[in-house]
């Protein structure tokens, strides 16, 4: 299967653009969210996002293992939204988990999965200032490292500007 990188900065709309893209590629669509909410900011955030994700929706919820958790979420849905990246790398630092090693298994997992479309959700943090401090450009440094691997093996891959997608690699999209 052909699967999809969408990236984008904050607030970008690479969400919207990537729910819609899943909901036109596949009948049965399942969201795999990688965010923990820890503080009333992020349950506000999580609480939203659930409530303007359109009901076809199955919504998973997965931190850390999202590997495994797509080649289960492959054996029943047609298309698998996972947003975001960024969320999921910064769970995995936490919990000093080996980040590398985790996108290692990101990528087979993908090779592996031949009935389903992953689009896969992160946010483009290289854009901006170098950052004043080590946990930071540690963070920095991971999700360019993975998002360069993704980018490699995902035929599509968008970066969306102002709700706007632009094509880095592969066809423009029908929405």
């Amino acid at each position: 299967m052909a699967h999809v990188l969408v990236l984008g900065g904050a607030r970008s709309g690479k969400t919207g653009f990537a729910e819609r893209l899943t909901i036109r590629l596949g009948q049965n669509p399942a969201y795999l969210a990688t965010a923990e909410t820890l503080d009333d900011d992020m349950r506000e955030r999580v609480r939203t996002h659930q409530q303007n994700r359109p009901a076809r929706f199955v919504t998973l919820e997965e931190p850390l293992r999202v590997p495994e958790r797509l080649r289960e979420a492959a054996r029943t849905h047609d298309a698998i939204l996972v947003d975001c990246l960024t969320l999921w790398i910064t769970n995995l630092i936490i919990a000093n988990e080996n980040v590398a090693g985790a996108v290692d298994d990101l990528i087979a997992v993908l090779a592996d999965i031949e009935t389903a479309r992953v689009i896969l959700v992160s946010n483009e943090v290289g854009l901006g200032i170098v950052p004043d401090n080590a946990m930071a450009r540690l963070f920095r440094d991971l999700a360019g490292a993975a998002h360069q691997r993704l980018a490699d093996i995902c035929p599509d891959v968008y970066f969306i500007v102002a709700g706007l997608p632009l094509v880095l690699k592969g066809t423009p999209p029908a929405l």
